[in-house]
């Protein structure tokens, strides 16, 4: 018999006799690593607990006394759950959306094997936003990048005539898709693929920003390839932007050798990098994408493939399924989240203050060139790059930004990624820069 209790709501939240209110930083730490898997290393000592305003959390950290469980004290968001909460924690116009939809309307919960109202909301505003044909709901960001993975091979056999099981997608070194099968058949990295094979087959990599390896392997291999798959701007790896004419380039040798070109927009979209998506600053546009994190606006996992109509026209019933894709909660998230990006003009202000981010960076770097080696941004993906030295540490000034009310989160052991709300403001990012300022100077 399952002797489980459960109580309550927020710290009065209490589990068989545990109050969350009453565990502390160390406590919390202990529950994790006794009863979690360790597929996380989070910063220690600091327990988020709810929303200030749309840029701040707060946070709990151990106490000073042997009294009190911990202290609660302001951290401003400098990582935006991975670009997941553009809109800003909690933004209104979703909530209030969420709220109303729950309370006043009724809103039912159906699987995709019956109609609902909501679909055809978020359809025509999905498609209208991505200006694509033809958009398909899932739920995580790697599931939208799988099912591109998987249109792509189809489109590939049904399409170019590739002879069966001879398709090639090609990808990029450096690349972070997620951690699904295929993205980790994908990726180069030892950590990403360690004990997880036998990976899946038809996958080449060419070195990202290099148009003239991709296009040997497009002349070596072509008939068998059936889509470029990358990050217009590769994130995880720690913020690297191609040169300007790359994308264009690719785009061009894409046609000439009919080979889609599959974005995975999942982290580089909905205003992020100052363009609705990464690709429109190159003034490319690819044949079918992958979206997510931000089209839930951080208030339910959304995601999606927007593509042309011949690419997505190839899935059949049956031969793609999500239960929760495109459920009528998921839909109204995902209309709301695009509303408030446009009502907001948070695309525009992420364009106004990544100019103030990136500028006020290149100018902490001018005054620290021996410390720090590279501003890398568009928008508000931004990120620096120290030199490789024992003493620039990346999550050591992740820990030290977090003692000045930071939070933000290293990648690849020297660069320091930031990529703050879409919401955020003047002062808030001086706020940032002053305290990078600091831990830079004393590091």
């Amino acid at each position: 018999m399952n002797n489980l209790l459960i109580t309550g709501y927020g710290d009065d939240l209490n589990i068989n006799g545990i109050r969350l209110g009453d565990l502390s930083p160390k406590d919390h730490e202990t529950i994790e690593l006794d009863k979690g898997g360790q597929n996380y290393s989070p910063l220690e000592n600091v327990v988020v607990s709810h929303v200030k305003d749309s840029s701040t959390l707060i946070c709990r950290k151990p106490a000073k006394n042997e009294i009190d469980k911990y202290v609660e004290e302001e951290l401003l968001d400098g990582l935006c759950c991975y670009s997941a909460v553009n809109q800003g924690q909690l933004n209104q116009t979703i909530v209030d959306a969420v709220i109303h939809h729950l309370n006043n309307e009724k809103i039912p919960t159906v699987p995709r094997s019956i109609r609902h109202k909501y679909m055809s909301g978020f359809l025509l505003a999905s498609t209208a936003f991505t200006e694509m044909d033809r958009v398909v709901p899932k739920v995580a960001g790697v599931e939208s990048w799988e099912l591109t993975f998987k249109l792509c091979r189809r489109w590939g056999y049904e399409v170019k005539n590739i002879p069966a099981n001879k398709c090639i997608i090609v990808g990029a070194t450096g690349n972070f898709h997620g951690r699904s099968m295929a993205a980790t058949s994908m990726s180069d990295d030892p950590d990403t693929q360690n004990n997880f094979g036998p990976f899946l087959p038809g996958i080449e990599l060419v070195p990202f920003n290099d148009f003239d390896a991709l296009k040997k392997l497009f002349e070596e291999k072509g008939e068998y390839i059936a889509a470029f798959s990358v990050e217009p701007i590769q994130g995880e790896a720690g913020v690297i932007i191609p040169d300007e004419d790359y994308w264009p380039k690719v785009a061009k040798l894409c046609k000439k050798h009919n080979i889609l070109l599959a974005f995975d927009e999942v982290q580089t979209g909905f205003g992020r990098t100052g363009k609705n998506f990464a690709h429109q600053l190159y003034n490319v546009k690819p044949d079918i994408m992958g979206c997510g994190k931000a089209a839930g606006g951080g208030i339910l996992p959304v995601s999606f493939v927007a593509g042309r109509d011949d690419v997505v026209g190839v899935l059949t019933p049956g031969s793609e399924g999500s239960t929760f894709g495109g459920y009528p909660l998921a839909s109204v998230v995902g209309i709301y989240a695009i509303k408030s990006l446009i009502d907001e003009q948070l695309t525009q202000n992420a364009n106004i203050r990544g100019q103030q981010l990136i500028s006020g960076l290149n100018q902490i770097k001018n005054d620290f060139p021996d410390k720090i080696k590279e501003v890398r941004g568009k928008g508000l993906l931004t990120a620096f790059e120290m030199h490789n030295a024992t003493h620039l540490d990346g999550h050591k000034v992740s820990v030290n930004l977090l003692s000045q009310g930071i939070y933000a989160k290293e990648t690849h052991h020297s660069t320091v990624r930031l990529a703050p709300a879409l919401t955020i403001n003047e002062s808030q990012v001086n706020t940032l820069l002053t305290a990078i300022r600091q831990v830079i100077k004393d590091i």
